[in-house]
């Protein structure tokens, strides 16, 4: 099948190759308007930018074909991660690709401004020799503060070390252990503020950081502190930041990134400012680092289309983790369970409970469980649930879940069991898989039965006694549907048993009328697994 991938900023050429050599269509459109966009939008499975086109939550509903948003690079913040994740949009970005081109661009940052080359440069090509007017300040033994210790702020840091400067750093999901084991000493955001002469930041723009450095925390400052931001505009404060210059509590910035770009005129005396240091967002702007976010993103729209796994999911956890071969046999046995719940279940769904046994994989509870959610929310959405949205969709609709783990149980090294809850009744469907990947269904409710879960399956309940099978069998002859495989479940002699039927193709609502109408025969229900 075709697809049709919408590329709105200028990327390198190797995206459009890729695409073309798998057959897609690459439609580059650049510089339109929100309008344009939007009715452009409408035609594309997938939709590559870099940081030049802002996708919004509009965009995104017009959007009906659209699968996946592709960013060559980093940072998300101008794309509407709630509405496409609503929608079950897969966001992945190139989160590598450029990590050393803005990890270089950083550290001649924060050289140049140590040490006055822009100014200094500028003097000498002005015709004058101002040698006493440019005095600069050493790194060597100076205390950095980093704030963000990711990918590019622990690069910085590593270059940073190797002139001597002692390196604090800020993360909130960084272990003590993980900092010392980059010889980083892990402190509070107050302490990076109270205890660093130069300060880089290498955060994403959210609630969290926007407006980070304000009047406020400038002031806890040392005096003559130097800022560095090659992350993203927003975390600073630029109105604070020009009164902290003017006043000498900043010594200098330099920025590559700013609230607005390009910047308004209202930032102008901010960027001539003889102590700032300002570059027009280039810190990821070098031939490899283009090339390799380009690659990257596109490799991965490209997987994402053709249904493959994908690592660079930004608004799916799930996504990430069923990347792992390990997982990837129950999560096919987990969406099919909850699927089969759906359809077996009757009435307001309440609550869902994820039981994993024995050797499925502990650590994947979480994403199995969404998978349950896939399945189990596809019988009664009309919009399409995927693993992206489904936690999104049951919390809309105030879905209980939740996930629980125990060992082995009742004979199977690995069973995935789903207990489903409504204000009418609770069932329960269990399953496991033989073998290398051959999901089965091995419970429902009280009965322990084993059929292949695949295909159309039949299921009613019947008096245990003779005859009850080659009645049933009987109208399903009549109507020409062929059984592939049965299964019965039964919880002692005599009693009501449960009868699991696989058949070829989709009984007709009048064969399943005339199963219901034999003496001894109830809750016929045909599902599609």
């Amino acid at each position: 099948m075709s697809h049709t991938i919408l590329i709105t900023d200028a990327v390198d050429p190797v995206c459009t190759d890729l695409l073309r050599a798998e057959g897609m269509e690459a439609d580059v459109q650049l510089k339109r308007t929100p309008g344009e966009l939007a009715a452009l939008a409408r035609e594309a499975d997938a939709w590559i930018i870099r940081s030049g086109t802002t996708i919004t939550a509009e965009m995104i509903e017009a959007a009906e074909r659209l699968k996946v948003i592709g960013r060559a690079g980093v940072g998300v913040d101008n794309i509407d991660l709630a509405a496409a994740t609503r929608r079950g949009i897969l966001v992945i970005n190139a989160p590598d690709g450029n990590t050393i081109s803005t990890a270089e661009h950083t550290v001649a940052m924060l050289m140049a401004l140590a040490r006055r080359i822009p100014p200094a440069n500028a003097s000498l090509r002005a015709g004058r020799w101002d040698r006493k007017a440019f005095k600069g300040s050493e790194l060597y033994e100076k205390t950095l503060g980093v704030v963000g210790v990711g990918k590019i702020g622990r690069a910085v840091a590593r270059r940073m070390q190797a002139f001597g400067m002692n390196v604090l750093g800020y993360d909130p999901v960084l272990s003590r252990e993980a900092a010392e084991r980059l010889g980083i000493t892990l402190v509070s955001l107050v302490e990076i503020f109270e205890k660093s002469d130069f300060i880089t930041f290498h955060t994403p723009l959210n609630d969290a950081t926007r407006g980070l450095v304000n009047r406020e925390t400038l002031a806890r400052c040392k005096p003559g502190v130097y800022l560095v931001n090659c992350a993203r505009g927003g975390i600073i404060d630029e109105e604070a930041l020009e009164e902290a210059l003017a006043s000498g509590q900043v010594g200098g910035a330099a920025l590559d990134v700013y609230s607005q770009e390009p910047p308004p005129p209202a930032l102008t005396r901010l960027l001539a400012h003889p102590n700032v240091v300002a570059t027009p967002h280039i810190a990821a702007s070098t031939e490899e680092a283009q090339r390799k976010v380009a690659r990257q993103v596109t490799e991965q729209v490209i997987r994402a289309l053709k249904g493959e796994p994908v690592h660079a999911a930004v608004n799916a956890m799930a996504i990430r983790m069923a990347a792992h071969s390990e997982v990837q046999p129950y999560l096919g046995l987990a969406e099919k369970l909850g699927l089969m719940a759906g359809q077996l279940g009757g009435g307001h769904l309440e609550r869902v409970l994820v039981r994993c046994h024995g050797d499925v994989p502990h650590r994947y509870a979480e994403v199995l469980k969404i998978a349950v959610l896939k399945g189990l929310l596809g019988c009664t959405q009309s919009r399409p649930v995927n693993l992206i949205n489904a936690p999104v969709l049951a919390e809309e609709v105030g879905l209980a879940v939740e996930a629980q783990l125990y060992t082995a149980k009742g004979g199977f090294s690995n069973l995935i069991e789903v207990a489903l809850e409504t204000d009418r009744e609770r069932r329960v469907v269990a399953g496991a898989i033989f073998g290398a990947d051959d999901p089965r269904l091995v419970r429902i409710d009280e009965y322990r039965l084993e059929v292949r879960a695949e295909g159309w399956l039949l299921f009613y309940r019947n008096v245990d006694r003779p005859g009850m099978l080659a009645a049933v069998g009987g109208i399903l002859a009549d109507a020409g549907l062929n059984i592939g495989a049965l299964a019965l479940g039964r919880t002692g002699k005599g009693s009501m048993a449960l009868t699991a039927i696989s058949v070829d193709e989709p009984a007709p609502e009048s064969v399943l009328k005339k199963i219901s109408a034999l003496e001894g025969i109830d809750g016929v229900r045909l599902i599609l697994v």
